[in-house]
Formats: structure tokens, C-alpha cells, sequence
């Protein structure tokens, strides 16, 4: 059931279905999550259940602000603190050394545990309805509000698409950011990238004054974190990535007999086809973010086959669809 996310009354029901155990979706500047109270084990393997998610892939919590990171973690390096303090509220999260009683089942049978205070009003007045609840709820559980694996929601009928009436759904409106979080591991002494998204690595350099490190860089295994799997973000239609020569020679050599293709591209692309769905992918790598799950989802239900995709630039503030789309085409 989609109920207005700028009611007050809203705001409370949700609350209360929280702070009583239930699952509710609410909406983020990123993506729509799938919440429950992070601090209640039973309430986490709902989402699980209903995600079709394994249960020791992590999730991440959001909180209503940065005083409430105390009660989920042991640790806040000072690196950390910077992070916080220059992008929270907003599209980052951090993995810290977890307290071993709080959110095990959330933090996936992990000692890490991935935090991050989000920009949406909705989702604010949210955390802070449910910080007051009672029992209280001091932070909320959310993965994407979708089956495992597949494409995110960014709309409030994206989530009732994949879940139907039965889930209590917070309608925010579309989502500004529309790709995840960027994923910060802040366990191993330095600043470790685990998942690039609209912030670049020189915004979060700049912020904390040291060298972001790939996984690679650094011995040991990297705790698990959210959206880091090879095969993620895919609709039901194959995925492939090429560049927009490629892109043009397979559209001359199957001609007028091209059908159940949709293509996404940068380029001007001719087809002698009047069956090839096409949407042209903007220039401007935050423009494109903010639509490429609705784009995925919106060729999904046309039902074609394969989505062409031309391949992103390289370039640093394109890291994070590049990354999505590697996933969505390794599925």
C-alpha cells in the first residue's frame, strides 16, 4: 500500500509498523529501501525473506544523524568523522568496526557494520519518528527495495511493482541521486573504496585528507558490503556494454530484422528497424544516474530480450554508472 510520505500521519503509521516489527519502504535521495528495525534480528529476516536475499550479505542501517553511529559502532577513526561531517546527510556510507550486541543480523554474522544518514526528508522524519517510537528504533535496516540482484526502485510504484499491496510503501517522489551509495570501508586504518557512486574519489580525498585505496591495494579480505557482488542490478533482459561503433555495426548487420532490442546511447545511432527501442542516455553523468534504473525498468516492461548499452566515459564522475551497469551486464 503506497501512502503519502510528506504526511505526518504517515510518518507515524510507518513508524509504529517499524517499531512493531513490520517491513516498510521508504525513500532515500539514492534508491528506495526495504527497512526494518536494525536492532531486532526477527524483524531483519523479514527482509531476507522477502528480498530472496542471502542472509549473511550485509545490509546497511540508516540513522537520523551522526549521533546515533555510537550506538552501532565500537570505533569512528577520524578519517570517519570527516566523512561524516562533509557528506552526511547524503549518498555515503561507512563500514565501522561494529558492537558485538547491536545488529548482527543485519551486519550479515559480521564485526563491521555499514552506516549512512540519508539527504530525503521523508526518510529523515522517518528515523527521527522512530528514534521517538516506543519501543524506540534507533536505526533502520534498508537494502533496495527489490528482489536480489535485480534492478533498483527510485519510484514508490517501482516497489509496489516488485512487492505488490501488502508492504506499507513511503512515496517520496523519484529519486534525485538514482544509484547507490558510495561505500567507504573504514575498518583497516586507511580509507578503502568498496563501491563507487556519485561522489568521486577526489570529493572523498579531499574530504578526509587521505589517499582512497582500492580493495587490491591491501592485504586481507575486505569485509562484505551491499551491491558488491559481480552480478548485480540486472533486468530480466540481457545487459551488454559496447561502444558506440559496435553499437552501430550490430544494428547494420542484423537490419531491418533487428526486434526485442532496446538501446541506451550516448551516440546517434541509425537502424533500418522500426521494432529497436531507443532512449538516448544524457551527456551528464548525475543526469544519467538519476535515470538509469527507470530506464532498465521501463525496457523491462516493453519485454525485449537485450539491452545495448554504449559504454559510459571514462572518466571520474561516471565511476559509479559504469559500475552499475558492469554489474547489471555480468548478470
Amino acid at each position: 500500500m503506497i501512502i503519502d510520505g510528506t504526511s505526518a500521519a504517515a510518518i507515524a503509521q510507518a513508524a509504529r509498523a517499524l517499531a512493531g516489527g513490520q517491513l516498510v519502504a521508504f525513500p532515500t535521495e539514492t534508491v528506495y529501501g526495504l527497512g526494518a528495525d536494525a536492532g531486532s534480528d526477527r524483524a531483519v529476516a523479514g527482509i531476507f525473506a522477502a528480498k530472496g536475499r542471502p542472509s549473511d550479505h550485509p545490509l546497511i542501517v540508516h540513522v537520523a544523524d551522526a549521533s546515533s553511529v555510537p550506538l552501532f559502532a565500537s570505533d569512528v577513526p577520524a578519517f570517519a568523522q570527516k566523512l561524516m561531517q562533509a557528506f552526511w546527510p547524503g549518498p555515503l556510507t561507512l563500514i565501522l568496526p561494529r558492537r558485538p550486541e547491536m545488529a548482527t543480523a543485519a551486519a550479515g554474522g559480521q564485526a563491521s557494520i555499514g552506516l549512512r544518514c540519508p539527504a530525503h526528508p521523508v526518510a529523515h522524519a522517518l528515523l527521527v519518528a522512530c528514534a521517538q517510537a516506543q519501543p524506540p528504533v534507533a536505526g533502520v535496516a534498508g537494502p533496495s527495495a527489490n528482489q536480489f540482484g535485480r534492478v533498483s526502485p527510485t519510484t514508490a510504484q517501482h516497489v509496489a511493482a516488485e512487492f505488490g499491496d501488502a508492504l506499507l510503501v513511503l512515496d517520496g517522489g523519484p529519486c534525485r541521486v538514482g544509484i547507490e551509495s558510495t561505500i567507504v570501508d573504514c575498518t583497516r586504518g586507511v580509507p578503502v573504496l568498496l563501491r563507487p557512486g556519485t561522489l568521486t574519489r577526489e570529493q572523498v580525498e579531499a574530504a578526509c585528507g587521505e589517499r582512497l585505496r582500492s580493495v587490491q591495494e591491501l592485504q586481507g579480505e575486505a569485509p562484505r558490503a551491499s551491491g558488491t557482488l559481480e552480478s548485480h542490478y540486472a533486468p530480466q533482459a540481457r545487459v551488454r556494454l559496447m561502444d558506440a561503433k559496435a553499437l552501430q555495426t550490430a544494428l547494420d548487420v542484423l537490419g531491418p530484422d533487428a526486434r526485442g532490442i532496446a538501446i541506451y546511447a550516448r551516440a546517434i545511432l541509425q537502424t533500418r528497424s522500426a521494432h529497436v527501442l531507443r532512449r538516448r542516455m544524457p551527456d551528464d553523468a548525475a543526469e544519467t544516474a538519476r535515470q538509469l534504473f527507470a530506464v532498465l525498468r521501463e525496457f523491462d516492461a516493453q519485454g525485449v530480450r537485450l539491452i545495448w548499452v554504449e559504454t559510459p566515459p571514462d572518466e571520474p564522475e561516471w565511476e559509479g554508472v559504469r559500475d552499475r551497469l558492469q554489474r547489471a551486464a555480468a548478470g
